[in-house]
């Protein structure tokens, strides 16, 4: 059986779109770059490019990291680069759970024994005290920090 011929267009496509997810990986935090897990070679391009200021040099460096990219299946490092970003549909699905729950609980009082039940590891007092803020906070019209609070305390609380 006969190899699939690649067209140069489809070539220079993927190319391409090696090196924006190269120059998505120079964007990065520190914080988000040392979360992923990259080959030596490229994660020394990455920092290299990071420290680079002339923009031609830069866009130079971004291409060599897209050659590189190209000896490694990149698919491991674009759901790395995802869920980073936050970006995953099970992130998503799990930020808009929370969310929804945090809209339960400041509507609804007997959302919080809902919630214990489903999370039973849960500091309700913790739990209580800032719905209690959050409330008189919205009452208010001040910003939202308590209720901030509560959104990280009930994602620390589920686990997730």
């Amino acid at each position: 059986m006969q190899d699939e011929i690649v067209s140069k267009t489809r070539r220079k496509r993927e190319m391409h779109e090696l090196q924006a997810l190269g120059a998505s990986l120079v964007a990065l935090s520190d914080a988000h770059l040392q979360r992923m897990t990259l080959p030596e070679a490229l994660a020394q391009a990455v920092r290299e490019a990071r420290r680079i200021s002339s923009h031609e040099a830069k866009r130079r460096q971004v291409q060599y990291i897209g050659r590189l990219m190209r000896e490694l299946d990149p698919e491991p490092i674009r759901a790395q680069l995802d869920a980073v970003q936050g970006g995953s549909a099970a992130e998503r699905a799990r930020h808009q759970r929370l969310e929804h729950w945090r809209a339960r609980l400041l509507e609804d009082d007997d959302a919080l024994t809902a919630f214990a039940r489903e999370h039973p590891g849960a500091d309700l007092q913790q739990l209580r005290a800032l719905l209690r803020n959050a409330r008189q906070e919205q009452a208010a019209g001040r910003p939202p920090r308590a209720s901030r609070e509560l959104f990280r305390a009930l994602r620390e609380a589920s686990g997730e």
